[in-house]
């Protein structure tokens, strides 16, 4: 099982668009990461966000590029303050997931998976970037497989 955690693309603040959708900047960006996963052949079964609009915006451009069989679906719990333990707990081993969420529950939650420890922080996201978690075995440990950033500064 993959398990892809993606933070939204950059969007706008909220005096300049109340829903906070994606600039024409953080779409580019999210854009062209996800036409890298694609070329990638990042096998995707299901997109789920946490239903804010610069998530959806962000989950459904992944989609187009990278095809999920099941969709792009809203899920709850991935706003930023929420219990990443809720989620971790509901992870099912054979499906390769990813979750298109926020700061700072997306560091959280690879922290958690990770170390089963909330406030340690074993990767620094980026606005559309991705970071690849998996697992050896089902119940095994989590580990960071590889990720796919804007910036690499």
């Amino acid at each position: 099982m993959a398990l892809y955690l993606v933070q939204h693309g950059k969007s706008f603040s909220k005096e300049q668009d109340p829903e906070q959708g994606l600039t024409p900047e953080g779409e580019a960006e999210v854009r062209r990461i996800a036409e890298v996963a694609r070329n990638y052949r990042v096998s995707v079964s299901l997109i789920r966000h946490s239903g804010k609009k610069r998530a959806r915006q962000t989950a459904e451009i992944f989609a187009v590029a990278l095809d999920p069989p099941q969709g792009v679906q809203e899920m709850a719990g991935l706003n930023p303050l929420d219990d990443v333990t809720l989620i971790a707990s509901q992870l099912v081993p054979a499906q390769n997931l990813m979750l298109v969420g926020h700061l700072p529950f997306m560091e959280r939650l690879a922290g958690y998976l990770i170390t089963k420890h909330t406030d340690v922080r074993v990767i620094k996201f980026q606005n559309g970037g991705i970071v690849c978690l998996d697992r050896d075995s089902e119940g095994g440990p989590w580990f960071i497989k590889w990720s796919l950033m804007p910036l690499i500064s």
